[in-house]
């Protein structure tokens, strides 16, 4: 079957980027989008007839944001992408991450197209249904750092979730180094969780790091469920999207999805290039299935402005039909005396990453576990 006889759905997906030069100049990549996002071919060398009638994308709107910044929304065919993330992410930004001065702005999918991907499994409500926590913020600690042994790293999980921590993860350097062997670590750590679990009658949830190879994902992220983990952590930009989604989506597995920023910086670090961070931490992890999206607050030694942070929260929630709204995070150095300031800008929907701050004092890890939490639940 080829275009000429194919029945195209008709059905499509909007695009909006933010283009840098002139008039001119935005005017002409908005148009090289339409080809080189869906056929490659210059537009003189694509005949009349289906292609050009339904696969070509279709500029929709141009206008002038500022000085040299145009925004341009562009819709293109469902048909293109079928049921694939990479092939989404290939025509939004394939070719053009190839070229200066342009830069995704906002994904408009339409329900028709989002139903064919299950999305976050938990969520905000899931999570906090399995954690028995309805109302207050989340709090994540991070076992560091790399170069530990699995048993000592063990202990300090104990020790976390004897705190009252709800989430402890691996450090995103965790993998399956000598020193520190995946399995073992991830089988110490998640028995001593649950040891601790037993002894408060809380629930905290072990999550560790199973980035690696395509068929390395899956056998790690089976053996963390077999092993009593609660959860993965899956790093996006080494592994991509993808990875995310077909764990999410795996009903073997059934785990909660948490992804970590490392690798994505290039994508939105240049404001005229790559992708705005409500994209990449907001959009693309709640379509691929996270549950939590990991990425720095602002305000620390990470180039991410409040505004931008706003953005990404408002991503993780806004009404996307049957999409789940997921968990933004306030990670990047977080103490104590940040708790009011984050929970201020995000709201208490919100998962606070605490690594450095567990370490950065002389109290025991318990003790500095209980007084954290108690910053946390009496945050107004």
């Amino acid at each position: 079957m080829n275009a000429e006889s194919f029945q195209f759905s008709n059905s499509r997906f909007t695009v909006e980027y933010h283009l840098r030069g002139s008039e001119s100049e935005a005017r002409a990549k908005a148009e090289a989008l339409c080809f080189d996002q869906t056929v490659e071919l210059p537009g003189a060398l694509v005949e009349p007839g289906p292609i050009r009638d339904h696969l070509i994308g279709r500029v929709e709107y141009f206008e002038e944001l500022a000085d040299n910044t145009f925004s341009t929304k562009v819709s293109f065919s469902c048909d293109l992408v079928g049921k694939e993330f990479t092939q989404l992410l290939n025509v939004v930004f394939g070719i053009a991450s190839l070229r200066a001065g342009i830069r995704v702005a906002r994904l408009d999918l339409p329900e028709s197209f989002v139903r064919q991907w299950p999305g976050p499994r938990f969520g905000r409500t899931g999570l906090r249904h399995l954690l028995g926590i309805p109302q207050r913020p989340l709090v994540c600690g991070v076992l560091k750092p790399v170069g530990l042994s699995p048993s000592i790293l063990a202990e300090r999980a104990y020790r976390m979730a004897l705190g009252g921590l709800d989430f402890i993860k691996d450090d995103q350097g965790l993998v399956d180094q000598a020193f520190c062997p995946f399995d073992e670590r991830v089988s110490q750590c998640a028995e001593a969780v649950a040891q601790a679990n037993r002894e408060t009658g809380r629930t905290c949830l072990y999550i560790p790091h199973v980035t690696g190879s395509a068929k390395g994902i899956y056998k790690r992220s089976l053996f963390a469920k077999q092993a009593g983990a609660g959860g993965v952590l899956i790093c996006p930009g080494l592994a991509g999207f993808e990875a995310v989604k077909i764990v999410g989506e795996d009903e073997t597995l059934g785990l909660p999805v948490m992804t970590h920023p490392t690798f994505l910086g290039s994508l939105y670090m240049h404001p005229d290039h790559g992708m705005a961070p409500a994209v990449v931490f907001g959009q693309l992890p709640r379509l691929a299935g996270a549950d939590v999206s990991i990425y720095p607050s602002s305000d620390s030694h990470y180039s991410l402005s409040r505004e931008n942070c706003r953005h990404i929260a408002s991503e993780t929630a806004v009404p996307w039909g049957h999409v789940r709204p997921i968990f933004p995070t306030a990670a990047g150095r977080i103490s104590g005396d940040r708790i009011k300031e984050v929970v201020e800008l995000y709201g208490k929907d919100l998962v606070i990453i605490v690594g450095v701050g567990l370490l950065a004092t002389d109290q025991d890890m318990i003790a500095t576990c209980h007084a954290f939490m108690r910053q946390v639940e009496h945050v107004h």
